[in-house]
């Protein structure tokens, strides 16, 4: 099923117009980076090593951490290391960045795509779970915005079928599944630090390894299969027995990060502030459904606020003509023509029901409590 209905173009940014992302890069971070420039090391040094390790004592300190040149490089990473081979099956999400499921396709491994769950637009654990087979080697769930997948679910059928769970975190940074941080629950975690995510590099992504044997060999595959401190240490055979790839973190970008991190947790709350008031001020809306809402069993990253309504092209050209930037982030991935093959012929109910009415609202540090209000005063106005 293909959308024939384009994007609206982007918004300028003005002092009129709130627009719906913006990078959120501390002063701190800029004087990092000139440090760093000025310094030996401007490529995979000893801040990548500091920023893995400051990641991974916060989220997770009995894991490993991997820090890549992109969200994208640590997901291949991760089913990589989760030994996926041509022709294994993968449950994944239809709906998602096309990054989550892009590398199966370098791997030749086949996607059984998963439809979505209408209140949160997570993984439907119900389907997931019609879709396990023997075949099946890992299960791939992206958190949505911010908000945790049903992971009790998700971990029973994994146990069931004694399958990793790979999360696609790439929104999630600093969101919670009861009470633990998501990062440290399943085998593998991929976060993403591209332009406009909580913490940015610029670009960048980091893997959570619950194995902490597998860190060697997941760091050997993220520089072309060679053991790094051992060819510095003057130690290496010279020999490459793996196929790797160039996806290391630079110390440029890593300089981004750790100042990134050092004021995270300020970020998170106003983020989480800047999303509870619009849940406050849309709640009572009856032509108004907020994705994602009444989950107290989880810790919203409020990376995306996102609604769903009839009429959404009339609602985001009225966003649009109050100076609002408002749009359809992700999509479901039958559109794409690369996926034909793992789609032609299925259905998915839940996802066909909301395609034409899911829009995502501006969220971002640049915004006021007042810029909530605005947005939301659109909304209540009708359209």
């Amino acid at each position: 099923m293909k959308s024939k209905i384009k994007d609206m173009p982007l918004m300028e940014e003005t002092d009129e117009n709130i627009v719906m992302f913006y990078p959120h890069v501390p002063e701190a971070s800029k004087k990092s980076v000139l440090d760093t420039l000025n310094s030996r090391w401007i490529g995979q040094g000893p801040k990548v090593k500091l920023f893995e390790e400051k990641f991974r004592d916060k989220f997770s300190p009995n894991f490993s951490a991997l820090a890549t040149g992109s969200g994208t490089d640590a997901l291949h990473l991760a089913y990589m290391l989760a030994d996926l081979k041509p022709g294994d099956e993968v449950v994944a999400p239809l709906f998602t960045c096309t990054a989550t499921n892009i590398p199966f396709l370098y791997m030749g491994v086949r996607i059984n795509f998963a439809d979505i769950n209408l209140d949160t637009m997570n993984i439907d654990v119900r389907h997931v779970r019609e879709l396990m087979n023997s075949n099946v080697k890992a299960i791939v769930c992206v958190h949505y915005g911010g908000l945790p997948c049903d992971m009790d679910e998700l971990n029973e059928i994994a146990q069931e079928w004694g399958v990793p769970i790979i999360e696609d975190a790439a929104h999630a940074v600093g969101a919670k599944y009861k009470g633990k941080d998501i990062g440290s629950i399943s085998e593998f975690t991929m976060y993403s630090f591209q332009a406009i995510k909580h913490i940015t590099t610029g670009d960048g992504g980091m893997l959570l390894i619950k194995n902490n044997e597998l860190l060697s060999k997941a760091e050997r595959l993220r520089w072309f299969g060679i053991d790094r401190s051992a060819k510095q240490g003057g130690i290496w055979e010279n020999d490459i027995i793996e196929i790797g790839y160039k996806y290391q973190m630079t110390d440029i970008a890593a300089a981004m990060g750790i100042e990134s991190l050092s004021e995270f947790d300020e970020t998170l709350k106003l983020r989480q502030q800047l999303f509870k008031l619009y849940e406050s001020e849309l709640k009572n809306i009856e032509e108004v459904k907020i994705i994602g809402a009444n989950s107290d069993d989880r810790e919203h990253a409020a990376w995306m606020f996102t609604i769903a309504v009839e009429r959404r092209f009339e609602l985001q050209n009225k966003l649009r003509d109050h100076k609002i930037e408002s749009n359809q982030v992700h999509f479901r991935n039958d559109r794409y023509t690369i996926f034909e093959e793992f789609t032609k012929g299925k259905v998915f109910p839940n996802m066909d029901k909301i395609e034409n009415n899911y829009l995502v609202l501006p969220l971002h540090t640049k915004m006021t409590f007042d810029d909530v209000k605005r947005v939301c005063n659109v909304i209540k106005s009708g359209w």
